[in-house]
């Protein structure tokens, strides 16, 4: 079946022309990139307000300040739906909402394997495909839009192999590898705790978590509540250098396309004015 996700935003300085722009970015990421890689088949379209959105579709919402609500989350039917938080790089954010949604729909996928910490054995990981490469640095553009960087299937394979993409930038190198500004989160069946890998100093650390009160939560909402750091991702400075670049290639796509249209404007005005209107009457009379 295709997942459908609906971009639409509450923030009134966000206009409906940005939202189909970036709507369309991550349409393309999703069928060019994450699809093959996932095995997903998945539409993003853009609506001017929540009220437009049909049924079936999965929202991802952009508001004004989510305070510690961020993420992807179930409404009262159990159906995902994300909150983003508005600022100069919320694209980057949608994106990394948008596929960990379509990785996992539920929040609630694991995946086992050796737990980083050489202190426990075979653990349970969280399927969050863009935590551990979801800063800034490792992020790339499509259709001139930021968007987030996001492991493969083989990210969790038992030892690591050449010429095998770990993620779809290639920025992470192996199995399990956890970036600057990254984390991982994983279930250790024997203490029953919760542990991550975090990568948000100056060289990674293990944090327990304990155990999860979950009070019908998803496991996702649990660890996105004990990890705000994704909110940060969209208030990149101006002078970042990876959102600064683009922004150049924006505006560059943009000059792109203008030009594009005024050249379909004069095709049209030529085909129009080339066109002899046809004498019905004479025909009638032949």
């Amino acid at each position: 079946m295709i997942r459908q996700a609906a971009l639409v935003s509450e923030v009134q300085s966000i206009s409906t022309t940005w939202v189909s722009r970036v709507a369309a970015a991550l349409q393309k990421q999703v069928s060019r990139d994450f699809g093959p890689l996932w095995q997903v088949d998945a539409t993003v379209d853009a609506f001017e307000s929540l009220d437009d959105v049909p049924l079936g579709y999965w929202p991802i919402i952009i508001v004004e300040d989510v305070q510690n609500a961020a993420g992807v989350h179930l409404d009262h039917n159990g159906q995902p739906f994300a909150l983003v938080e508005a600022g100069d790089s919320w694209s980057l954010t949608a994106s990394h909402e948008c596929l960990e949604m379509l990785a996992d729909p539920l929040g609630n996928r694991v995946i086992a394997g050796q737990s980083p910490n050489e202190e426990q054995g075979r653990v349970e990981f969280l399927v969050e495909v863009c935590d551990p490469s979801e800063d800034q640095q490792f992020a790339y553009t499509a259709n001139a839009i930021l968007v987030s960087d996001f492991y493969t299937p083989n990210y969790f394979d038992p030892v690591p192999a050449s010429c095998t993409r770990y993620s779809f930038t290639g920025a992470i190198t192996e199995p399990r590898q956890v970036l600057p500004g990254g984390y991982l989160s994983w279930h250790d069946p024997v203490s029953d705790h919760w542990f991550q890998e975090t990568y948000f100093g100056s060289s990674p650390s293990f944090r327990d978590l304990g155990v999860f009160q979950r009070d019908g939560r998803s496991l996702r909402e649990v660890v996105d509540g004990l990890t705000p750091q994704t909110k940060r991702l969209a208030h990149l400075p101006s002078a970042t250098p990876t959102l600064t670049a683009a922004i150049q290639r924006m505006d560059q796509a943009e000059q792109a396309s203008r030009a594009r249209a005024t050249n379909w404007r004069r095709q049209i005005e030529d085909l129009r004015q080339a066109s002899e209107p046809i004498d019905f009457d004479a025909i009638m009379d032949g």
